[in-house]
């Protein structure tokens, strides 16, 4: 497969195909970057891959030469033809034309026998926050997902405790994985070529080991905490219990007039369990 851009750009050419900016539409088409995903993903044989989004299959193809399968979910079904042309030799991908977010997932993945599943993807920013959501909602058994987004959205997924990105979706994503950025990813390699820059991020499933004693008293805490990113605990927090709350924070030599961007998941898991009691 010719992944240079003008290669690119005369398939897309050839099937009459227009790029549709409601789906965030940018097809990567550089193979270095595409050869780096598949080798830190550290994808097997034993690998189910889901892929949303394959776009005109640049991707899908590298995963469909080290993954078992492939099952990939495009929203656009204009882009039939030249996903069958591109990945044509491909037999172990399957594609279904449907939106990701609507399908039962858990149902297709009845049909395939695989020992771990990695979602990989190259997604729109507008969507990745949903997918995520998605897959923690509907308890899918996906081991590690690897997604390139776009830098900012990605740096909020990475954030820690204390920096401007950290908010309340980063102590949510924290809870069930543990989140690190891969590799660095220019707009240039792109078409059309976006106006940001991307991340790939890789996050890994925790082991959930139940430290949480209400997970609804405790995601209400986290929104609500960060309700007003610049006011402290003190005002964001004014319908709760104060008392057990400034407790838990001496603990930490803590008090009221922290903001939400200074604690730590830990500290959040302590003050919502004190709350719990």
């Amino acid at each position: 497969m010719d992944y240079s851009p003008k290669r690119m750009q005369e398939v897309l050419d050839n099937n009459a195909f227009r790029l549709k900016k409601q789906y965030g539409q940018n097809f990567i088409c550089d193979e270095n970057i595409i050869d780096s995903i598949i080798r830190k993903a550290l994808i097997d044989k034993d690998t189910l891959v889901i892929e949303i989004g394959p776009g005109a299959g640049s991707l899908t193809y590298k995963l469909s030469l080290v993954a078992q399968n492939v099952l990939c979910y495009e929203i656009d079904t204009s882009l039939k033809d030249i996903l069958n042309s591109n990945l044509k030799d491909c037999h172990n991908v399957e594609i279904i034309y449907q939106d990701f977010l609507k399908a039962n997932v858990s149902e297709d993945l009845k049909k395939y026998s695989y020992k771990k599943i990695y979602l990989v993807a190259n997604l729109p920013y507008y969507i990745t926050t949903p997918i995520i959501i998605k897959i923690i909602e509907d308890k899918l058994p996906i081991d590690k997902i690897v997604v390139m987004v776009q830098k900012e959205v990605g740096d909020r997924f990475k954030a820690k405790p204390g920096t401007k990105d950290y908010g309340s979706l980063s102590v949510y994503l924290n809870y069930y994985y543990d989140v690190h950025k891969l590799i660095d990813v220019s707009r240039n390699v792109f078409i059309p070529k976006p106006n940001v820059d991307s991340i790939v991020v890789e996050f890994n499933r925790k082991e959930q080991s139940n430290k949480v004693l209400n997970e609804d008293i405790f995601f209400k805490l986290i929104r609500d905490s960060f309700n007003q990113k610049r006011k402290t605990l003190k005002n964001n927090l004014r319908e709760y219990d104060l008392i057990k709350i400034e407790e838990v924070l001496h603990k930490y030599n803590l008090d009221l007039s922290v903001r939400a961007e200074a604690l730590s998941i830990d500290i959040f898991i302590d003050i919502s369990n004190a709350l719990s009691r």
